[in-house]
């Protein structure tokens, strides 16, 4: 992967500088900062360099993700990641309705936050599991976690796909777990995605989350 240009959008100066330390010798190069989404906007807006990866900590909440939503139509092949300390799952979706390509928090392990961070830039969405057990162990009572999956006629191959899916997993991940081909998994998510009403993959988990899925996800995609 070729080098990738950062721009750091956090309140705290002190994390920013952290996030700089952590990116030395690594494929990412902060080339910007800013204190707030609307800082970064005006910075990018004719800068000589743009980056091609935006982290964000909307900490103001609706205000910032209006933000992050113009940002997106101002520079719509950059990525977006919300890298934040606060675990919402309202945050979550709101934020991806906003544009975002991930949504991680900022108590991420290194490594796991530069594979994460990878994957972003390879076309996948990104987010913690963890926020979907979260909104599993609140409604799973009222939501019914297996009816929605018998009444959409979701095969167990596509269950097991969409638990792929919780896990931030790519179509290459996925063949490998599940020991098919990615022409496989392609052919069953394209069948999912129509059962349930979704157009990517993305729309495919918060899915997935809404309707009770999540809470054993290791132990169905076994």
């Amino acid at each position: 992967m070729d080098t990738v240009n950062v721009f750091l959008t956090d309140t705290n100066k002190l994390f920013r500088e952290g996030m700089k330390r952590l990116f030395d010798s690594s494929l990412f190069t902060v080339v910007g900062e800013a204190g707030s989404v609307q800082e970064a906007a005006a910075a990018l807006t004719g800068a000589s360099v743009h980056p091609d990866l935006v982290l964000i900590d909307p900490t103001s909440g609706a205000e910032e993700l209006e933000a992050v939503k113009a940002l997106r139509a101002e520079h719509p092949g950059m990525r977006i990641v919300i890298l934040t300390g606060t675990l919402d799952t309202r945050l979550l979706s709101a934020s991806l309705s906003a544009g975002a390509d991930g949504y991680l928090m900022k108590d991420i392990a290194c490594e796991a936050l530069m594979q994460s961070l990878r994957l972003v830039m390879m076309g996948e969405k990104v987010f913690p599991t963890h926020l979907a057990a979260l909104l599993v162990s609140g409604r799973a009572e009222d939501m019914g976690a297996e009816v929605p999956t018998r009444r959409k006629g979701l095969s167990q191959r596509e269950v097991q796909i969409l638990h792929c899916l919780l896990n931030g997993n790519s179509n290459k991940m996925i063949a490998n777990h599940l020991k098919i081909t990615e022409a496989t998994v392609k052919v069953h998510l394209k069948s999912l995605l129509r059962k349930i009403n979704a157009s990517n993959r993305t729309q495919a988990a918060i899915w997935a989350m809404n309707n009770g899925m999540g809470e054993s996800s290791a132990a169905a995609v076994n």
